[in-house]
């Protein structure tokens, strides 16, 4: 028997994935415009932007983060693909990201990565989210997160997307407000994106960390948090996994979201999560 519940996760997997073919439609627009446009001009400059409207999409992922948690969009790849890692030489590859203009620029990541053991502490205003990087099967994820990190780049974000039946936190987008009234939430990057990994027999349970994104290949800095069962395909690189604080997602999911226009149950939590402060280490 389909219960209140389930029908209510089925809007909300429904939900993201209608927002995340939108997004990919929308990318590929700009992209035949762009070239149609070079043709004709001669001279085009296009505006960098960033993977989002994830999960689960809304921009880089709405997981989400569209972070879509971000059901993939659609299964072809976008032009000018980001290499994958490269174990031979150690490298990832990062292109520069021109599908939106919801972009904090603060350089692109070193091509060559590290697969040492990582550990990544998220300071919150609630305390502290600690997690367990999977640097060996998503290298380029983590040494983007690094990257990132160093540069202050989750400095003082807010978390824009919560689900309670959909049980996801989706936080990275550092230019969102998360007040449930900003449109543009879910929409910010790093101007940059990088290829899936890690993706064959993924889960998405309690305690994963993954990436949000807009489609293949799409990731930029946008990632979720699961506290519960989503039942996601297997499309969103998980890179990690919580070791300590998942209780503080709990805590906020108990009260409650500020309910979006969808109506799928999802939106931002009342109780705001800020990120002050991401530190990695990383053992050699």
């Amino acid at each position: 028997m389909v219960t209140g519940k389930d029908r209510q996760k089925q809007l909300a997997r429904e939900h993201y994935e209608r927002q995340l073919r939108a997004r990919v439609e929308r990318e590929q627009k700009t992209r035949r415009n762009a070239i149609i446009g070079t043709t004709a001009a001669v001279v085009v400059v296009i505006g960098g932007v960033v993977a989002a409207t994830t999960l689960m999409g809304g921009g880089d992922g709405d997981a989400t983060a569209s972070a879509s948690a971000s059901a993939s969009a659609s299964s072809q790849p976008l032009a000018n693909d980001p290499k994958p890692y490269d174990p031979a030489k150690g490298t990832c590859g990062y292109v520069a990201d021109e599908s939106s203009g919801q972009v904090k620029n603060v350089g692109t990541p070193p091509e060559k990565v590290s697969t040492a053991p990582a550990t990544m502490t998220i300071k919150t205003n609630l305390g502290d989210i600690v997690a367990r990087l999977d640097s060996e099967k998503a290298p380029c994820t983590v040494n983007s997160f690094k990257f990132l990190a160093s540069k202050d780049y989750f400095d003082d974000t807010k978390c824009h997307r919560m689900g309670t039946d959909f049980p996801i936190l989706q936080c990275g987008d550092p230019l969102a407000k998360a007040d449930g009234k900003n449109p543009t939430d879910g929409q910010g990057g790093p101007g940059y994106r990088f290829a899936n990994e890690n993706l064959a027999g993924a889960k998405y349970t309690r305690g994963v960390l993954a990436m949000a994104n807009s489609g293949p290949n799409t990731n930029g800095s946008q990632f979720f948090i699961v506290f519960g069962d989503t039942g996601l395909t297997p499309d969103y690189t998980p890179f990690g996994t919580v070791t300590k604080g998942l209780e503080i997602v709990d805590k906020v999911a108990k009260k409650g979201v500020i309910a979006s226009a969808g109506g799928d149950g999802t939106g931002a939590p009342k109780q705001p999560v800020v990120i002050k402060d991401v530190t990695i280490t990383s053992k050699s």
